[in-house]
């Protein structure tokens, strides 16, 4: 996985969430504004302080908490 170094976990920052370059936006927050702004232009007018590596970032991050495996298939009869 490449360096994701704009995302920083301070605990004394929103409850130690993992947030974008020390702001106050969380990881999650950019997630939830992916969602409700597919169109990007849309979503730097409402987040014109992220930046697209932000975004690259925030799902790369996102992707490495999640559960990734193979379960074998066990066909019926």
């Amino acid at each position: 996985m490449k360096v994701l170094d704009r995302i920083t976990i301070d605990p004394q920052r929103m409850d130690g969430q993992p947030c974008i370059r020390g702001m106050r936006l969380t990881v999650r927050r950019v997630l939830e504004a992916l969602a409700m702004y597919p169109d990007r232009q849309e979503l730097a007018q409402e987040f014109p302080e992220l930046e697209e590596e932000d975004i690259r970032q925030a799902l790369a991050y996102a992707s490495s908490c999640l559960e990734d495996r193979i379960l074998e298939f066990r066909g019926v009869g």
